[in-house]
């Protein structure tokens, strides 16, 4: 990967573009060509315009978002912003309001979540979630660490390279102990992957757990109940077999941290933040978006 990409890949969000090949990969992968993204956006509107118990902008590139992750069809559009929407509801107490200052102490203090400052060879953010010894559940609570996730997607949503091409997650148990074990409780697992499942509007195309010791089963022996079948396909445990991850992720993009070919990870949420705060007004949009009653 040339250097100039990474630059622009690193604690920037890439705003405002599509390569030549991402448009292509949404021809093939999205159905996505002018004259199907311009007919799919007008019924979408007149959709969400006939369906007063949401309340959501309705300008061209916030209604992208959710097409591109529905295969541009505007009914499967709908019912993903109905999705997201009722979860908002349910989860009001944590994620209505929220504002990108309100999230800064956590995210700039721990290295809880976090995002390579590369993509993947793919062309994929990678996120990055340390629920082992990087974690301290009395400093960071696991709402806490939902909010900063939630902060991420909605960051994520702004690149349209993402939009299309996806998101992949490494969660790193590396070292988990009996006090993360109690923080990922049913009530923040079910949350998590009602979240991941039925109100992120955004391609989610691996989830690689590793580093995972064997206390990791009582994780997810909560976890496994709410994982629906199209997630799970995605799912792969890898343990301390780096070999393994790096038959989705090669090498030249990983950190030394998964015997990748780049240094160690030594930068993390005060590197990204001012990217997210860069977009504070998009988020304080998003904050009151979804039901139209509360």
């Amino acid at each position: 990967m040339a250097a100039t990409d990474i630059t622009e890949e690193a604690f920037n969000l890439r705003l405002g573009y599509l390569k030549p090949e991402t448009v292509e990969i949404a021809r093939v992968e999205l159905r996505e060509t002018e004259e199907v993204k311009a007919e799919a956006i007008i019924k979408l509107r007149e959709l969400l315009k006939a369906t007063p118990e949401l309340n959501y902008k309705d300008d061209d590139a916030f209604l992208t978002v959710f097409l591109r992750c529905c295969h541009f069809y505007p009914e499967g559009a709908l019912e993903k912003m109905k999705t997201t929407a009722s979860f908002r509801k349910e989860y009001a107490s944590l994620i209505r309001g929220l504002l990108v200052e309100q999230v800064k102490e956590k995210f700039v203090k721990g290295s809880v979540i976090n995002v390579l400052k590369n993509c993947d060879q793919k062309g994929r953010r990678v996120l990055i979630v340390n629920c082992g010894k990087l974690w301290d559940p009395s400093e960071i609570s696991s709402d806490d660490m939902f909010r900063m996730l939630y902060m991420v997607h909605l960051a994520a949503q702004l690149e349209e390279e993402t939009q299309v091409r996806g998101v992949v997650c490494i969660m790193d148990f590396e070292g988990l102990a009996m006090k993360q074990v109690k923080a990922l409780s049913p009530s923040f697992s079910k949350r998590l992957l009602t979240f991941i499942q039925e109100a992120m509007p955004l391609r989610m195309k691996e989830v690689h757990f590793v580093k995972q010791p064997f206390i990791f089963n009582m994780v997810w022996s909560l976890f496994k109940p709410f994982v629906k079948e199209k997630l799970n396909k995605r799912m792969h445990f890898h343990g301390s077999d780096m070999k393994s991850l790096q038959k989705f992720l090669d090498p030249s993009i990983l950190p030394a941290n998964y015997k990748g070919a780049l240094p160690a990870i030594d930068y993390g949420g005060v590197e990204w933040f001012p990217a997210l705060e860069k977009q504070a007004q998009y988020v304080a949009d998003w904050s009151q978006l979804g039901p139209a009653q509360w």
